[in-house]
């Protein structure tokens, strides 16, 4: 008595979490143009290049702009030293001024 099998086909599924892995692992890069004219004047041009990678991926292609923006990176130069510079400006403005304002005087005198 023969034993009938059935065969089973294997179909490769891929489901979405892979599918983010495999394109953050890899990247991809998506690039269109925009033109708009009229006749042969061009009136506006729109360049769109669009990359979607891992943080990893991206520093490895030399991409890292988010290290030393402070909105995105606690580690870079805050815009918080921004005030101590002014005064520490202004401090020394009020000094020159002064020594300019007294180097006048004795040549008054």
């Amino acid at each position: 008595m023969a034993v009938q099998r059935s065969v089973q086909h294997s179909m490769e599924t891929t489901n979405l979490a892979d599918l983010l892995e495999r394109i953050l692992d890899k990247g991809i890069v998506i690039a269109g143009d925009i033109k708009v004219s009229i006749g042969d004047v061009e009136l506006l041009t729109v360049q769109i290049r669009l990359v979607i990678c891992s943080v990893d991926k991206a520093k490895e292609m030399g991409m890292d702009w988010w290290v030393n923006n402070p909105a995105f990176c606690s580690r870079a130069k805050s815009q918080q030293a921004l005030p101590e510079v002014m005064d520490r400006l202004e401090e020394r403005l009020a000094r020159i001024e002064t020594s300019l304002a007294s180097g006048m005087r004795s040549a008054d005198v």
